[in-house]
């Protein structure tokens, strides 16, 4: 697949559009799936470690297909879940009840499912686009409604939803809890502005931080270092800003439009580089490593694994990618 450079924003939005090229995976093991879908990974976009000791994943979809959540063991053993709730699927946490949520990006929504495969779907007017999620400090989940500069919102694991507005965010991709009970936000930015980390408490207050490097920033996570650290999509470089708001960014090799970021199960961080084709690893004291081939291919999510290895999503080629830290590459479809 041959990726072209754009902003981050666009690049969510070339995906959600169905232009990414390449044709859909041929399924493989078990692909459990409502009637009428078909059973592809198709787009495959967010992951995360699931409390099944599964890694669950959202298919953003296609021009054909609304998309789906998908399942895979360490072995694997891929089920696709797919039908009404679901509706191009883009963000993917575990919330605090046991279950996967995630967000609707297509069908303007906040979606949950169970282990077992149950889905519901909640919204309310004002969610617009939806892209990050995770779960919050009280019990609660935060998402980010990109496409509506100034927003985002919570929502109860009984499905209450409250939205919120603010001049401090712009264009909002991804979304973290903090160490320290904050949530942290990525403002990818407007044509104007190069985006900025934003900082909010429970309690309503909004900070924040932009310049010094800050350009497009996209994924963000919490390092081991207890420190935020996130994806410069633009800047194509790694950040890293404490909760007291002191920031540092890194570049190096190999960093290419990276989109989303995890803390390795080594003590590193690892990100996805989309443009680059590779999957990068950064240490605390910024030292960059970058691992390539042909199983990696416009890789977006990435979480680190119940089995020590860092698992990711290939947008390219329709597929879920599995690297060991010694940069042994897996594909599984």
């Amino acid at each position: 697949m041959h990726l072209v450079r754009v902003p981050v924003i666009a690049c969510l939005g070339m995906l959600l559009g169905g232009l990414v090229t390449g044709s859909p995976a041929s399924p493989a093991g078990d692909h459990r799936v409502a009637s009428g879908h078909p059973a592809m990974i198709i787009v495959p976009t967010s992951i995360t470690s699931g409390p099944d000791r599964a890694l669950w994943f959202t298919n953003l979809g296609g021009k054909d297909s609304p998309g789906s959540v998908g399942q895979i063991t360490t072995g694997g053993k891929v089920t696709l879940y797919a039908g009404k709730g679901i509706d191009g699927p883009v963000g993917i946490t575990v919330g605090p009840d046991g279950a996967l949520w995630f967000t609707n990006t297509t069908g303007q929504s906040v979606g949950r499912i169970t282990t077992t495969g149950k889905i519901t779907s909640y919204t309310t007017r004002g969610i617009t686009n939806p892209i990050g999620i995770t779960s919050g400090p009280l019990g609660e989940l935060w998402f980010t409604n990109a496409y509506n500069p100034g927003s985002f919102g919570v929502i109860t694991t009984s499905g209450k939803i409250t939205l919120h507005t603010s001049t401090a965010i712009d264009d909002p991709v991804g979304i973290v809890a903090g160490p320290d009970g904050t949530v942290w936000v990525t403002n990818a930015g407007t044509k104007t502005s190069k985006g900025s980390i934003a900082v909010l408490t429970t309690n309503g207050k909004i900070t924040a931080y932009s310049g010094d490097g800050i350009d497009e920033p996209s994924g963000v996570t919490v390092g081991p270092d207890k420190a935020i650290w996130f994806t410069n999509y633009s800047g194509n470089s790694i950040g890293r800003i404490t909760t007291g708001g002191e920031g540092r960014i890194f570049t190096g090799t190999g960093i290419d439009a990276p989109f989303s970021i995890t803390t390795g199960p080594d003590g590193a961080l690892w990100f996805t580089n989309y443009s680059g084709n590779s999957i990068g690893r950064i240490t605390l004291n910024g030292k960059v490593s970058n691992f390539t081939g042909t199983r990696i291919d416009g890789p977006t999510g990435i979480t680190t694994g119940p089995d020590g290895a860092l698992w990711f999503t290939n947008s390219g080629n329709n597929s879920i990618g599995r690297i060991t830290a010694r940069g042994k590459v897996t594909n599984y479809t």
